[in-house]
């Protein structure tokens, strides 16, 4: 196995890309990234960036060795909320995780991992992120349920005083252009708009809500990561949020869209799919007080600023973070 002082799983990806993207502009190079190259474009990702290697994800799991690392970011998932290949998910999500921190725990590795405000299912729960409450949690999907199985094996073998996961919230920005058909909905918004002059959202199946005035905690990748990186050089573990602390509507997004294309609003309603009545998530807040508490104390860009950024200097100009 090649050394290398930081391992990003997942860096070929959407989130992992931006945290290589992001120890680059932090002076960082001797990366070592783990993916898989499947037949999506997420390659593209990794061509601005500076790294001192690459594995395919199944080979580095089967051949850790004595890894000369001082940081693991777990970042690899199959973050598909339609998936239904339960039997793949908790190998891929839940064993995987499993096996790479234990192996950093005992290698005195810091160890930062994924999981998901998926775990939160339809958040009648709550949103406090922390340990505390995890039994009580009842996600909708089999990704979502993926994540949470090993949020609770770790606070059931006191991981938490040595490890960091951080629940993201909906996360967008550049570099998710590999993601199909789980891309953010301004990635979507930017396509559909170009085409149709229009963007279309799902009708509320849910009569709390009106149609278009559901949302979710949308938060801009720069803050995910910069949320992420804070984890890096201090000693603190536990389970944390990380999100913009706000939800905002998706009516509010799609104006936030037009108005970075210098367009009119203009919005069609459309049925919400059968299949996804039954786990769709229609609020979504991240609770930040305990990273706020541990230190983290920047606020999340602005709604309107970081979709903004995102479409005019990236989408437009079809650039990839570091280009």
């Amino acid at each position: 196995m090649p050394e290398s002082k930081i391992i990003v799983t997942g860096g070929a990806g959407f989130i992992g890309s931006a945290v290589v993207w992001k120890l680059n502009e932090l002076g960082y190079d001797d990366i070592l990234v783990v993916d898989r190259m499947d037949e999506t474009d997420k390659w593209k990702n990794l061509a601005p960036l500076k790294f001192a290697d690459y594995v395919d994800a199944d080979d580095f799991i089967d051949d850790l060795g004595d890894l000369d690392a001082t940081a693991i970011f777990h970042l690899g998932a199959c973050s598909s909320t339609t998936e239904t290949d339960a039997d793949f998910m908790f190998r891929n999500n839940y064993q995987y995780t499993k096996d790479l921190a234990e192996y950093s725990v005992a290698n005195d590795i810091r160890f930062i991992y994924a999981s998901s405000a998926a775990t939160y299912g339809d958040g009648t729960a709550g949103m406090a992120d922390g340990t505390d409450l995890l039994h009580t949690l009842r996600p909708l999907n089999i990704y979502g349920y993926s994540k949470h199985l090993f949020d609770q094996h770790a606070a059931r073998n006191g991981l938490f005083g040595k490890i960091v996961g951080l629940k993201y919230f909906n996360v967008f920005g550049p570099n998710e252009n590999h993601k199909g058909d789980m891309r953010s909905l301004v990635n979507k918004a930017f396509d559909q708009i170009n085409q149709t002059g229009k963007l279309q959202l799902f009708k509320s199946a849910n009569p709390e809500f009106a149609d278009g005035e559901f949302g979710r905690d949308f938060v801009y990748v720069k803050d995910a990561v910069d949320m992420t990186l804070f984890f890096m050089e201090n000693e603190i573990g536990g389970l944390f949020n990380v999100g913009s602390g706000r939800m905002n509507t998706w009516n509010a997004l799609a104006d936030a869209i037009f108005k970075a294309l210098h367009l009119p609003t203009k919005l069609e309603f459309v049925d919400m799919p059968e299949h996804l009545r039954g786990r769709y998530q229609y609020h979504t807040q991240a609770n930040l007080t305990r990273i706020r508490e541990a230190g983290h104390g920047a606020e999340s860009t602005a709604l309107d600023s970081a979709v903004a950024d995102y479409i005019q200097n990236y989408l437009v100009p079809q650039r990839h973070l570091g280009d």
